[in-house]
């Protein structure tokens, strides 16, 4: 299939190998990054215990991190869509998220250590909405689903590989700062990519695409619908920072061990998200149902049962994460015109930013008094996505006839 594009962009004419090869370099850059920051993020619960932070802390932290992150989103996606400006966002965003990473090996008390992880989580949350917009234009010659899972696919491997690699520090007890630093390789890496991505596509606009709406009557009713039920996902969704301190708290996962379950669900993130991706291309927001019900169900077994039960959580809670960073984005870009969607993609992680840290706060100072209470609200928050969800679903079927959605 090709596509004449705008005029304006040398009337080039974008082919899908070309928009498939845009994506994989996209998610090279994300592979790269991923190993950087995930492997941090794989042990930053429990780096923030050893500097003596308490769960209320480590909620804190993690939730005020999400806050930020999500909140800049809703800047960097207007100015995105503002100045068109998408690669200079883009590569400022991934400088901050990345180059915070390695500067933990330097810090020594758990105010500077949280400062920088709220730093990196800034930086990941600018480059966000742009990069997806990128991402959304290409991703339409592949079908939204199919361009995204591939995506996330690539992503998730780099998030499997950073955590096995701190983990390896780990059990060769060289200690948290090396593992830190380990990570300024893939850092550097991912900078170069996302540079040389900079020069091979400097207009990624160039695709010129507005791809098939899932709802095109009233699709306004339908995003804020949609954005109701991703800020009760995220209000529910235990951060794996408060996951990770419960295992080292409860000594139900040896330390080494935590960062492999990290990537046990990065495996399953990276497995799902083709898979999931396919399936919603034919079957639309149903899939975001199931797996929002795969990921509430993880929320009992990371918390309340040992290593087997940790083990099964961590494999559905990856499930989870793979929707939202594949499915969870095609709907909102099938539900949006290409010159609006960063400010669309920046709307929605603004909320989810906000339900992530309310909900973080409330988790973390719960989990000081009660784990059992923490497992079930989590489990709650996230069911109660399920009838909004329900609601976009019917009205997309609904008669012609009857009231838009």
């Amino acid at each position: 299939m090709q596509l004449a594009v705008p005029a304006g962009s040398e009337n080039r004419l974008i082919d899908r190998a070309t928009a498939v090869r845009f994506i994989v370099l996209i998610g090279l850059v994300s592979l790269f990054g991923d190993m950087t920051y995930e492997g941090a993020r794989s042990i930053t619960g429990p780096y923030l215990g050893v500097l003596g932070a308490s769960a209320t802390v480590v909620g804190i932290v993690a939730g005020l991190g999400e806050l930020i992150g999500y909140g800049v989103r809703l800047l960097s996606g207007w100015l995105g869509d503002r100045t068109q400006r998408y690669w200079t966002i883009t590569i400022i965003g991934y400088g901050l998220n990345l180059l915070s990473v390695p500067l933990l090996a330097l810090v020594g008390s758990w105010p500077a250590a949280a400062a920088l992880m709220i730093l990196e989580r800034t930086g990941r949350g600018i480059r966000s909405p742009t990069r997806d917009a990128m991402l959304s234009h290409a991703a339409g010659h592949t079908g939204l689903g199919w361009g995204f899972g591939l995506h996330e696919a690539m992503d998730q491997t780099g998030a499997i590989v950073g955590p096995l690699l701190v983990s390896a520090a780990l059990y060769l007890n060289y200690g948290y700062a090396a593992a830190f630093a380990a990570l300024l390789v893939p850092a550097v890496i991912c900078l170069g990519v996302v540079l040389s991505a900079r020069v091979q596509f400097p207009r990624p606009r160039d695709f010129g695409l507005a791809p098939p709406a899932i709802h095109t009557a009233g699709f306004r009713r339908a995003y804020w619908i949609y954005i109701v039920a991703v800020a009760l996902i995220g209000a529910g969704y235990a951060d794996f920072a408060l996951i990770s301190y419960h295992f080292g708290q409860a000594g139900t996962v040896s330390p080494p061990l935590i960062p492999m379950l990290y990537a046990v669900a990065m495996a399953s993130a990276g497995l799902s998200a083709l898979l999931l991706g396919h399936l919603f291309d034919r079957f639309g927001i149903a899939v975001v149902v199931a797996a929002t019900i795969a990921a509430a169900v993880a929320s009992p077994l990371v918390f309340l049962g040992g290593i087997g039960a940790a083990f099964v959580g961590m494999v559905l809670w990856g499930i989870g994460m793979a929707a939202q960073e594949s499915v969870m984005r095609a709907v909102v870009a099938g539900m949006i015109g290409p010159d609006r969607r960063a400010t669309a993609f920046g709307i929605l992680n603004a909320v989810i930013g906000l339900a992530w840290f309310g909900g973080s706060v409330l988790l973390g100072v719960l989990y000081d008094r009660s784990v059992t209470v923490v497992a079930v609200l989590s489990l709650v928050l996230q069911l109660a996505a399920i009838p909004p969800l329900l609601i976009i679903i019917k009205d997309r079927h609904a008669p012609s006839g009857g009231r838009p959605g």
